[in-house]
């Protein structure tokens, strides 16, 4: 999870991205984008994003559309979608 929060840290710090936002990928750990900060500590977003490790990383490489991803069930949002809409800020 280190590995994917150092590639997202510029890109997460120099964004205009005003809302929180969780990736979770269950034992593998987890990742909070709150603003301009990124990191590992659990705390309330607006929206949770359940996602295996693996497509994590194939989210963030740009190796897997989220819009596919989504649709093939390879992940679930529960909160407010419009923040998992602005990720393409991010990624």
């Amino acid at each position: 999870m280190e590995a994917i929060l150092n590639d997202l840290k510029g890109r997460v710090e120099s964004s205009d991205f005003d809302s929180s936002i969780k990736f979770d990928c269950g034992d593998e750990g987890i990742l909070v984008i709150d603003g301009n900060s990124i990191s590992t500590d659990n705390q309330d977003v607006d929206c949770t994003i359940g996602v295996s490790f693996e497509d994590l990383q194939s989210l963030i490489a740009g190796d897997l559309d989220p819009t596919a991803a989504f649709m093939q069930g390879k992940f679930t949002i529960d909160g407010d979608m419009s923040v998992a809409m602005k990720l393409s800020q991010l990624i």
